[in-house]
């Protein structure tokens, strides 16, 4: 096993989950099996009851597990299936080694943190990184850690003392580090002062890096890599410039083009893994395929707008999966992705009263828009206005998705509308109204009383009904019988109401494996109105988008029955 270390210094959100991905996926390119750990050191057991304006988004797994936002983007950029497990936190160690300590484990020794503590780590990440993350079934060539935080932080430093060590227990031909630091530009001087501060914390510590991944806003100066590479004691090959470019999807090619695999594979002896010429060639097609998504990307002339009706959209990060999967499909559809921020709670009408500009403004990008997308949420804030926002894009035939509350909303708008039930309301919002007016349920089998990892979580299958054939979401997903999407969710249409709903023309043409949970609703006699119960956008990959998402960006560019005929298809993308 190949281990490459990707940690961040001088500030943190520099980058380092794109660069793992990025680097990992270059290393798929040249055939190579990859698995991803991502380490945090929070105290958190897992990201599932972080508020989402704090941390970004919760990232949701097929066993379940609640995790950072990084390991999307692993998932998406490598097309493999992590567990909760290749998500490390502090919290999870501690609570490994305070139960073995309580069983007896460690034989009456004093518990520190050194060893016990470093040696649970490395303990993790050897067992984890054998896990087969995708359809070969075999144990990866190379595992990519992602370090969380900045190196020199206090949360961190027993993680830093782990891999310190975890040098020496692999052996220095199986470990390679890339440290992510900055070079900010100051009245046109590239600064190199801070990268220089950030590797003399590292070596401090004892971990040298193999590689420097500089970001910086333009392309470095020949001056400034040399510099770099003298004051921090590597070669100028070493020194890789991360400038802005186009997309995220730009970065594999930005490495490829400064050859950091030819370095990588050389320092890691990667040449003695045997491939088959099968390997290879999908590590080609692989790339091909990237090359011409990149460019879709830089080709698109047309724009595509999308109003994202949401309530925590002061964090764009609350949102990532959300806004990777309508990029993934806009790049396929070759269009240019605009996406309208709306705060849902500016629609509402109130808002006219307090905030008569905002109000507007939101209104505005709504009306105007070619598409509306109401996504996942908890609490009662702002669910008024993404209920106007449903009722605007049903009303005026504008292709809408809703995604798990969006699903919800969109019924209770439906409900009061067209069936007349002008009191429908979620149990979540408002427990207390009488019962036969909750459209939305609280599941029965769901936990009340715990928060942490109680919801209904991961994947599950949703059957397609038998009338649905016809239906544009099914021949989205390829006329499947059912398809195993990843759930998040405590609550649920009330099954009391569905007859009535599809009596107006609301089809639940996806329901759970028992037949009475609905998962899936498409409107009759509209372009484009679907919304599920699961959450699709976790499961979108950058070359295989996922399949409601992508009905959302072809309905709003008017080439739905292209899409459902195949006529956009990467070339090799079958085969990654």
């Amino acid at each position: 096993m190949k281990y490459v270390v990707v940690s961040g210094g001088v500030i943190s959100g520099i980058g380092k989950g794109v660069l793992a991905s990025s680097t990992g996926m270059l290393f798929k390119t040249l055939g190579y099996k990859v698995t991803s750990i991502k380490i945090d050191p929070y105290m958190n057991i897992d990201a599932g009851t972080m508020s989402p304006l704090e941390h970004g988004e919760c990232f949701v797994l097929d066993d379940g597990g609640e995790t950072d936002l990084d390991l999307g983007n692993y998932e998406r950029y490598l097309n493999v299936t992590l567990t909760k497990d290749h998500n490390i936190t502090t919290g999870k160690i501690y609570s490994h080694v305070i139960q073995k300590e309580r069983k007896g484990d460690y034989l009456g020794k004093t518990v520190q943190i050194v060893p016990h503590l470093t040696n649970a780590i490395q303990d993790w990440i050897e067992r984890v990184s054998k896990i087969s993350v995708d359809d070969t079934g075999l144990e990866p060539d190379v595992c990519i850690i992602e370090l969380g935080g900045t190196v020199g932080d206090i949360e961190s430093a027993p993680f830093v003392e782990a891999l310190r060590q975890f040098q020496f227990r692999v052996g220095k031909e199986n470990f390679a580090l890339i440290h992510v630091s900055l070079v900010p530009v100051i009245h046109g001087e590239q600064k190199t002062k801070p990268t220089q501060a950030a590797i003399k914390d590292l070596r401090s510590l004892g971990l040298t890096p193999d590689m420097i991944a500089v970001r910086c806003s333009e392309v470095l100066d020949s001056p400034t890599i040399d510099k770099i590479a003298m004051f921090c004691h590597v070669n100028s090959n070493q020194v890789i410039n991360v400038y802005d470019v186009n997309s995220t999807y730009h970065v594999p090619l930005l490495l490829s083009e400064q050859k950091m695999m030819e370095y990588l594979v050389k320092r890691l002896n990667l040449d003695e893994v045997q491939l088959s010429s099968e390997e290879k060639l999908r590590g080609e097609q692989l790339f091909n395929s990237w090359k011409l998504m990149t460019g879709n990307f830089d080709d698109s002339m047309e724009t595509v707008s999308i109003a994202l009706v949401g309530k925590y959209t002061h964090l764009k990060d609350s949102y990532l999966s959300v806004i990777k999967a309508l990029e993934h499909s806009s790049m396929k559809c070759r269009k240019k992705l605009e996406i309208r921020w709306v705060e849902s709670s500016d629609l509402e009408p109130e808002q006219q009263e307090i905030a008569k500009k905002q109000f507007h403004e939101a209104w505005n990008k709504v009306s105007t828009s070619d598409g509306i997308l109401v996504p996942g949420g908890f609490g009662h804030r702002g669910t008024e206005g993404m209920i106007l926002a449903a009722k605007w894009a049903r009303e005026n035939h504008v292709p809408y998705l809703g995604v798990c509350l969006g699903l919800q909303i969109a019924t209770i708008e439906f409900m009061r509308n067209i069936v007349g039930l002008k009191e429908g309301q979620s149990a979540e919002f408002f427990p207390d109204i009488e019962a036969k007016n909750h459209v939305v349920v609280y599941m029965p089998e769901v936990d009340k009383e715990n928060m942490g990892g109680t919801m209904r979580l991961g994947s599950r299958p949703t059957h397609f009904t038998e009338d649905s054939e016809s239906s544009t979401i099914r021949r989205l997903y390829g006329n499947q019988k059912f398809v195993d999407e990843r759930h998040r969710h405590r609550y649920e249409i009330n099954p009391e109401f569905i007859e009535k709903l599809e009596e107006n023309g609301l089809m639940f043409v996806g329901r759970d494996e028992t037949g009475q949970r609905c998962e899936i609703f498409e409107l009759k006699n509209h372009p484009y109105y679907v919304a599920t119960q699961y959450h699709p956008e976790y499961t979108s990959k950058v070359l295989d988008p996922s399949k409601p998402f992508l009905g959302l960006i072809a309905a709003s560019s008017g080439i739905l029955g292209n899409v459902l005929n195949g006529e956009f298809e990467y070339k090799g993308n079958s085969d990654f």
